[in-house]
């Protein structure tokens, strides 16, 4: 199966509090120069403003033909009293284009399949692929392997599923990584790849876990482990990554250029960083961002939990200069306990407590 790397627009680089355009712009152009061709965007990310960012920054700059972009129904997204078709009409405005080359429906769980099956979301799927509005349909995913079996039964329809892997979550309990990709192999489904580097945390591993990579191969970035990792798994057809700077571009667009897959040597010495991860207790955090917009604090959750991951690995001191940067405005002691975050994160992640956490280590 043909290897894709997917330019994914939920991490893009920023000037200020705001989207660096013309640093997106090069990351693009270099991109396509290159000959890859795929983005990923969804109308949460970057606070709404992904979309016309991908506008802006591809599609006014470069012809139909050269890119692909795949966008999503964001169910929680939708206005009370707006149909998907509005939704998606808007999408459509907002990117600049007419079609999408993937439309699908956005962080599924058992909830949120329950509630497109009442209200029509699968159906509607279908009919924009009639009707030519999107080349192919599928839905992201964040649930058990037993829930993603019944949701492929049930929508044969479906051309892919999206699932998050990874070396760190293929064995997993509460993301399943392994068990939810055999599941998409059962029903020979192409599988997208998310998280492949799990928001950036298997690029900064433990000396101990570096060093075991860096003895085999001292050449490769230990970042690209992730990517090389999750595009070898036989049923995967793409990998996002989430690429905010030239480097991260180059690795990437490296590995994935004449790409193959590891060998024994190499998949042994993930199962030993495997081993050493599991000894450090970190918060599961992929930096997705769905927290942000239903924290009525306003707290920069997916920062404050890095910092969190950063000071279990390397110590409070270390971590304190990101910790002061990232609670400038609103500190973890301004969390209200609502838990609205909780119902809204694909990792089920109890936050108060980590609020909690990180007052008593930093405030």
């Amino acid at each position: 199966m043909e290897k894709n790397l997917c330019f994914g627009l939920m991490r893009l680089p920023q000037k200020g509090d705001a989207v660096d355009l013309q640093a997106v712009c090069a990351l693009a152009d270099r991109f396509l120069e290159k000959g890859f061709c795929w983005f990923d965007t969804a109308k949460p990310y970057h606070g709404g403003n992904s979309e016309e960012i991908f506008r802006l920054a591809v599609s006014e700059r470069h012809k139909r033909e050269t890119f692909k972009l795949a966008d999503k129904l964001s169910q929680n997204m939708l206005q009370e009293g707006e149909t998907p078709r509005q939704f998606f009409e808007k999408q459509l405005e907002r990117t600049g284009l007419d079609c999408f080359d993937r439309y699908l429906l956005h962080a599924m769980d058992a909830p949120k399949i329950a509630e497109a099956d009442e209200k029509g979301y699968w159906e509607f799927l279908i009919s924009l692929k009639k009707e030519g509005l999107a080349k192919s349909i599928g839905f992201s995913f964040h649930d058990t392997a037993e829930v993603l079996d019944k949701a492929l039964a049930a929508h044969p329809e479906m051309d892919f599923v999206q699932l998050q892997i990874n070396y760190a979550d293929w064995e997993s309990s509460g993301v399943q990584s392994r068990l939810c990709y055999e599941t998409a192999e059962k029903y020979g489904k192409k599988v997208l790849v998310m998280e492949p580097v799990k928001g950036g945390m298997l690029a900064g591993l433990p000396e101990e876990a570096a060093k075991v990579l860096k003895a085999l191969h001292p050449d490769w970035s230990i970042a690209s482990w992730a990517i090389r990792f999750a595009a070898g798994l036989p049923q995967v057809e793409t990998v996002l990554s989430g690429m905010s700077d030239q480097s991260q571009l180059l690795d990437n667009m490296a590995v994935m250029t004449d790409f193959s897959p590891l060998g024994e040597r190499e998949l042994s010495a993930l199962e030993e960083v495997r081993t050493i991860l599991e000894k450090i207790p970190q918060v599961p955090c992929t930096r997705c961002g769905y927290c942000l917009e239903h924290c009525p604090a306003e707290l920069p959750i997916p920062n404050l939990l890095g910092v969190l991951n950063s000071s279990r690995l390397f110590g409070a001191e270390p971590a304190r200069g990101s910790f002061n940067w990232y609670a400038r405005k609103h500190k973890p002691s301004e969390c209200l306990r609502c838990h609205a975050c909780e119902k809204v994160c694909p990792q089920h992640l109890h936050i108060p407590e980590y609020m909690t956490e990180l007052k008593e280590s930093f405030e």
